[in-house]
């Protein structure tokens, strides 16, 4: 790395905020999380989707007190916006997703399914960006989103969580397996179409 380059690589890093700091830490957690549940594929320790559940508990924390820090010091920046955009879609939509893939939900029409959930996902944060100033009327802060926040997958991962202590994962996952044109098919998957369906709807719900 030449001079010029570092030179620039600190001063990015010197333009953080303590709230980009927080967003960076939902992102680790997120990030901490598919790691975890890529050991439970490796291991088959269940002490694994826990931690990975756990993790992304630990993200969401992050992810509210940023924007509370950011408004609070009144320190926001469109950088900031794409890290928390960036963060969340990693422990909210691609970690969550992995996590039903590793219990068992790993047929090829499970696979579209969790597919179209991080791609409704990523859709709902990209929304949300170009349109923040809009639903702010003119304001600080967003009034309302359109659609359903995509941290809501949390409660997705609760029930997995909850299927994990019962035992309900791989082949006694809840609903079993159907067989469709030669595939398999988890009905349980159906609950990230819901998911990914409701963050692209234009149901309005008040921010907090």
């Amino acid at each position: 790395m030449t001079t010029l380059e570092k030179r620039k690589a600190f001063s990015m890093i010197r333009e953080f905020h303590l709230a980009d700091w927080l967003t960076l830490g939902n992102a680790v957690c997120g990030i901490g999380a598919l790691f975890s549940i890529m050991t439970f594929l490796q291991t088959g320790h269940v002490k694994h989707v826990y931690f990975a559940c756990s993790l992304l508990v630990a993200a969401l924390i992050f992810d509210v007190l940023d924007g509370r820090v950011a408004r609070w010091r009144q320190m926001t920046s469109p950088m900031g916006q794409e890290l928390d955009s960036l963060a969340d879609i990693i422990s909210f939509g691609v970690t969550p997703a992995v996590i039903g893939y590793a219990l068992g939900m790993n047929g090829l029409f499970d696979r579209i399914v969790l597919a179209y959930f991080v791609a409704c996902g990523v859709s709902r944060l990209a929304r949300y960006n170009v349109t923040a100033q809009e639903l702010s009327e003119g304001g600080d802060k967003v009034k309302y989103f359109e659609g359903t926040p995509i941290p809501t997958s949390l409660l997705i991962v609760g029930i997995l969580f909850w299927a994990t202590t019962t035992g309900a994962v791989g082949s006694t996952i809840w609903f079993g397996e159907f067989t469709l044109a030669g595939f398999r098919f988890h009905p349980l998957v159906l609950m990230f179409a819901l998911s990914g369906s409701l963050m692209i709807s234009r149901i309005r719900i008040p921010k907090v």
